[in-house]
């Protein structure tokens, strides 16, 4: 399991402060905190309005859980709008994109693991 320096496991369970993680910008204006579970890959993002992720796919189904702001999903052609304390769940292998209508934050969390953005 990758985990901060801080992390702190109890009974198996792995705590993780992500204020403690590295703030990486792998696209303009999307700004996260990755950590890998044994299983799942976790991005706490921040986004700045208009920022957008290309359309892509991979072989992990991915949850997007939007915090804060609004975001438009794009899953397999099909445009949605996923506010605050909504939930936009990908499927494996299907394209999608995502662009921020306004700046907020998002939790996305892909599984399997997806080493390409886990700590």
């Amino acid at each position: 399991m990758t985990v901060c320096p801080k992390s702190v496991i109890v009974l198996g369970m792995a705590i993780v402060d992500t204020a403690d993680l590295k703030v990486v910008q792998r696209l303009p204006g999307w700004r996260g905190r990755s950590f890998n579970s044994p299983s799942m890959t976790f991005v706490h993002y921040e986004f700045d309005a208009g920022a957008s992720i290309h359309e892509h796919h991979h072989e992990q189904e991915e949850v997007w859980n939007v915090i804060e702001g609004e975001l438009e999903v794009i899953i397999d052609g099909v445009a949605q709008v996923a506010k605050a304390g909504m939930v936009a769940i990908t499927p494996p292998n299907t394209r999608h994109s995502v662009r921020a209508l306004t700046a907020g934050r998002a939790i996305v969390v892909d599984t399997p693991l997806r080493w390409d953005l886990g700590g």
